[in-house]
């Protein structure tokens, strides 16, 4: 059996009240994933069950209120800030619905930046970049700007651009929800490849049942608890 990539163990989240009146919301609570390296694990649920905000837990985007996140050996919910920085640049690759592309550089400086932030040499980074172009079969689109780009392009570079650095975690949060039918289901394939290619260990928040259907597990994120779907 592959080993573990990630694990979340008793996850909790409590928001406090926004009104004198109001309510505090228990997202979740007592919550656990794991996910091994070389497995695809959909998320799905309704709108609100906290699917996103989930993932911005497991990216150490955000804090539990209780309980851990483990990626391999690091306890993400340990981590200072600078540390969840550089864990996010280590070892996740994390694709949004919309792209967040920079619009003042091309394609293939995009897709470099994660790895000039960490201090990699330009020409070096420029030169994975290139890479990872050829990769989602945008090579030729290289001095491209983003609002050059169709939006299953700029996805694409998106996703080059969170797996340059290598990482062994991938997070996906609706990748394909401003897609049309189409380009979304090329976009979900690459994703898969891409997957597959670099044995990563995978998650995807998705409204599609039809791509989630064609992960290697489905979880039903409902009641603050993960129960198959």
């Amino acid at each position: 059996m592959a080993a573990s990539v990630l694990r979340a163990a008793a996850l909790e989240k409590t928001y406090p009240p926004l009104g004198a009146n109001a309510e505090g919301l228990n997202l979740f609570r007592d919550l656990s994933l794991e996910v091994a390296a070389g497995e695809m694990v959909a998320i799905v649920g309704e709108s609100g069950a906290g699917k996103s905000s989930l993932l911005h837990l497991l990216a150490a985007l955000d804090r539990p209120t209780a309980g851990d996140v483990w990626c391999a050996d690091t306890n993400v919910t340990r981590l200072t800030t600078k540390q969840a920085a550089a864990y996010r640049n280590r070892d996740i690759g994390y694709v949004w619905q919309f792209h967040y592309l920079l619009p003042e550089f091309t394609a293939l400086e995009n897709i470099a930046m994660p790895l000039l932030a960490r201090g990699l040499p330009h020409k070096q980074a420029l030169a994975a970049a290139a890479k990872w172009l050829g990769r989602v079969g945008l090579a030729d689109r290289a001095d491209h700007r983003s609002g050059e780009l169709s939006g299953g392009e700029q996805q694409r570079v998106s996703l080059a651009r969170a797996l340059v650095t290598d990482p062994k975690l991938l997070l996906a949060d609706e990748p394909t929800g401003d897609l049309d039918t189409a380009t979304a289901d090329a976009v979900f394939t690459l994703i898969q490849r891409l997957h597959r290619e670099n044995s990563l260990a995978s998650v995807l928040v998705t409204h599609n049942l039809d791509f989630a259907s064609r992960c290697d597990r489905v979880l039903r994120l409902r009641g603050g608890e993960l129960c198959p779907g």
